[in-house]
């Protein structure tokens, strides 16, 4: 079977103006979080002004202004297990940005600019993949809001790289990049299944080998030293995650809190983990098989998409910026004008309901801070995150059933170098 990939399209969008959207946009998301950039919040901005940022309170709770190294020096007695919670690109990045920037407001300008440069790479490489399309994460609302909320730009920014390296049948390249985005977050890694199987499909069995080893080869030469030297302090993100309850934006809080006045129905930590494991790898299954049955040549590499939403919707958690994720793979799979709008619409309502709950929260827990605010109710925000994970089943929905050609890019069979969707490269 010949391997389908990208049709390069003229395209009257350049990369300029791309590039400049993009600014635009992160230009618009600084205005949003710089009211909370000081980490004075003790007037309650971070909710009344919808500028809550982790760039802000992590400088202190990841105990970074004191030069500490992550995972090689303890954590103080009082960190608790948010000490060292993210992975370890993650951590050192934000490592590097306090050396560079010290203090909360430098910090959070420091990894306001490093993430900014993210998202410019992550805006020039889908350009080169998929020309004007690069715009549905230019534009993207959920850019300007969450841009600047964690780091979730930096992996993006891997995972990107990894697929525009894998379209140029690059694959070390590719692996490489995707075992980096692992190290970082680990979302990057899901990447791999659908680029190996494109690359299964093709009869390329080195060039899967390849892919596969240097994903999982940079993951280790990341993760393998600290592991190491400091393997309690390493597996701390392993433990954090595995043991987190339910969290308030995920589709496991809403239908257990409607239905059973609990977070996770009654089950416990472990068995929830359990249940989203399945449920992630059944749905998954699934959707592969009701494409191949509609279209048993569909080009692989865009089960990319349906299998980070199906992650997203399956897991206990779907931190505020995890959208992110799902910005490029919109202009590469999926690139549905009315599906993208009503995402971005439902992840909006999901952004303004969660904060100005927690403010209305706090007032009921008598913050004074928060005294006669007025936030969305709580069954608001959980409307909020049924719609938003409506819509994800409906793009779920389109992929599955898409004819050849419909919503996804054009593609055609190439025994040669494949050809991107952009611009004269």
């Amino acid at each position: 079977m010949t391997e389908r990939t990208p049709v390069r399209t003229a395209s009257s969008v350049s990369l300029a103006l791309v590039l400049a959207v993009t600014s635009v946009t992160l230009l618009a998301g600084l205005v949003v979080k710089a009211p909370c950039a000081s980490g004075e919040w003790s007037a309650g901005i971070q909710y009344k002004h919808l500028c809550y940022s982790d760039l802000v309170p992590l400088f202190g709770t990841e105990h970074l202004d004191g030069g500490r190294l992550p995972y090689l020096d303890h954590c103080p007695p009082e960190a608790g297990q948010q000490c060292d919670e993210y992975p370890v690109l993650t951590m050192w990045f934000m490592r590097a940005a306090a050396w560079i920037g010290p203090g909360y407001a430098p910090f959070f300008f420091v990894n306001v600019a490093l993430l900014a440069a993210a998202a410019l790479i992550t805006a020039a490489l889908l350009y080169r993949m998929a020309g004007v399309r690069a715009l549905y994460f230019a534009l993207a609302p959920t850019l300007l809001i969450y841009g600047f909320m964690n780091w979730d730009l930096f992996a993006v920014a891997l995972a990107t790289a990894g697929t525009y390296f894998f379209f140029k049948r690059k694959d070390a390249a590719a692996g490489a990049m995707l075992g980096l985005g692992a190290a970082a977050k680990l979302f990057p890694g899901l990447l791999l299944i659908p680029f190996a199987l494109t690359r299964l499909r093709a009869g390329r069995r080195r060039e899967a080998g390849v892919l596969a080893a240097w994903t999982v080869g940079s993951w280790l030469f990341v993760n393998v030293p600290f592991a190491l030297i400091a393997p309690h302090q390493w597996q701390t993100f392993f433990r954090f995650n595995t043991q987190r309850p339910v969290d308030w934006d995920s589709l496991w809080f809403v239908a257990c809190h409607g239905l059973h006045a609990s977070a996770s129905c009654g089950l416990s930590t472990k068995m929830v983990n359990v249940v989203s494991l399945v449920t992630f790898g059944v749905g998954a299954y699934l959707l592969w098989v009701i494409r191949s049955v509609r279209q048993p040549d569909f080009p692989a590499w865009t089960f990319a998409f349906p299998l980070l939403v199906t992650f997203l919707l399956a897991n206990k958690v779907y931190s505020p910026q995890y959208g992110l994720w799902l910005l490029p793979w919109f202009a590469l799979a999926l690139p549905n004008p009315w599906l993208f709008g009503l995402f971005e619409l439902t992840d909006v309502a999901v952004f303004l309901t969660r904060f100005t709950w927690f403010g209305r929260l706090a007032a009921d827990q008598g913050d004074p801070a928060f005294a006669g605010y007025h936030g969305a109710p709580l069954g608001l925000f959980e409307f909020a995150v049924l719609l938003r994970a409506l819509v994800l089943v409906a793009c779920l929905v389109a992929w599955a059933l898409g004819e050849r050609g419909r919503h996804g890019i054009p593609v055609r069979a190439s025994p040669g170098e494949p050809q991107l969707l952009g611009a004269a490269t």
